[in-house]
């Protein structure tokens, strides 16, 4: 088995292998080169009420709509109009089955001539008891029983007299007319239908004012109030607003789609050309003015606690930190910012789940370009 000898160097290769040995100590030493700044979007908050206000799909409605229904029961005999046609104040619009109805107006009637006979006989009767109590040939107590019946058939009398009243105004609503001026906004019942009292057979929608019904949403309902001013914009019509105010705003939000019922009332002079039904725009501006800012929604981060957290660039050295924030209802594309933040900060806009604390950034704005993070210094005068 050979033997191995081993190395022993030169002294013309000593001065190599400490090089050597120097270069790779060296290379050991030096750190890892800095990663070049990451480019991030960046933008400055806004004013919550600089949003310009939001818009609301609506129809066109009548401000003045009744449901007009029979005030007694029977079959429907007659139906002179249709959905869609002008009426007028008092037109008859439909007619039910009179008959029995009359028939009770005859009954009662009947009735008043009975009680009037039975009041004149006893009538007639107290003044023939009065003369002989008065020569006392009667007591006293058969004049009070006497007295006791006239009063009687004088009340029954007036009873009988109220309902063939009531019979009478019964048998006049037979005929269903139209309280005021207006257009029949649709139809429910048909002739030869039964229709109970009350029961709706045609919705009238008034001449005059017309508004918008709209619905507003629960998250923003304490930023608009009654006599708001508005926009409206018909969908036949792009590009033509007409002036309005919120009339009314419901009281209590609708329990299924959490949206309260408003109505916004259109000026008298752009009523003209209005047609029921028709579709429209509503633009609402923010009703009360807030100090508040806003960021967009892609800013907002997980903060401690649970809480909310926005990046911030460093304006001195370009680096990032998450600053704490408190924010409010969340809108569509951005949120209200109610503290922690400064109105001159440099907030990052999106990508916030990919950066950390600490980190070299350079921040651009929307068109890709970069963003100064100090004011230029004045030049010195020489």
């Amino acid at each position: 088995m050979r033997r191995l000898t081993p190395f022993r160097p030169t002294r013309r290769a000593l001065p190599l292998l400490l090089a050597c040995a120097l270069a790779l100590a060296a290379c050991a030493d030096r750190s890892a080169p800095e990663p070049a700044p990451r480019p991030v979007l960046v933008t400055t908050p806004t004013a919550a009420d600089g949003q310009g206000g939001a818009t609301f799909p609506g129809e066109i409605r009548a401000r003045e709509e009744s449901a007009l229904a029979f005030q007694v029961g029977g079959q429907l005999i007659r139906r002179d109009v249709d959905a869609g046609v002008h009426v007028r104040r008092g037109q008859v619009l439909a007619e039910i089955d009179p008959g029995d109805l009359r028939l009770q107006q005859q009954s009662a009637q009947a009735q008043v001539a009975s009680a009037e006979a039975e009041y004149a006989r006893a009538r007639t009767d107290r003044a023939r008891y009065a003369a002989l109590v008065d020569e006392q040939l009667i007591s006293r107590s058969q004049m009070d029983a006497q007295d006791a019946a006239y009063k009687a058939a004088q009340s029954q009398l007036r009873a009988a007299r109220a309902q063939a009243d009531v019979a009478g105004n019964q048998a006049g609503y037979t005929q269903l007319q139209a309280p005021r001026d207006g257009v029949i906004a649709s139809r429910e019942a048909e002739a030869g239908q039964v229709v109970a009292a009350g029961q709706t057979i045609f919705m009238l929608a008034g001449d005059g004012g017309r508004e918008v019904a709209i619905a507003l949403p629960e998250s923003q309902i304490a930023t608009f109030a009654i006599g708001q001013p508005a926009e409206v914009e018909l969908w036949n019509r792009p590009g033509v607003r007409v002036p309005g105010t919120i009339r009314e705003i419901a009281a209590a939000a609708d329990p299924q789609v959490r949206t309260y019922a408003a109505r916004v009332a259109l000026a008298d002079d752009a009523v003209e050309g209005l047609e029921l039904g028709q579709s429209a725009r509503v633009h609402l501006a923010a009703a009360r003015a807030s100090t508040d800012l806003q960021v967009p929604l892609t800013a907002i981060q997980p903060g401690a606690d649970g809480g909310k957290a926005v990046w911030v660039v460093d304006r001195d050295g370009g680096t990032l930190r998450s600053v704490p924030v408190e924010t409010g209802a969340y809108g569509a594309r951005s949120v209200p910012v109610l503290s922690g933040l400064a109105p001159d900060a440099l907030v990052v806009a999106a990508g916030g789940h990919l950066l950390r604390e600490g980190q070299r950034v350079t921040p651009v704005d929307r068109e890709n370009r970069p963003v100064q993070l100090q004011a230029a210094k004045p030049a010195a005068v020489k």
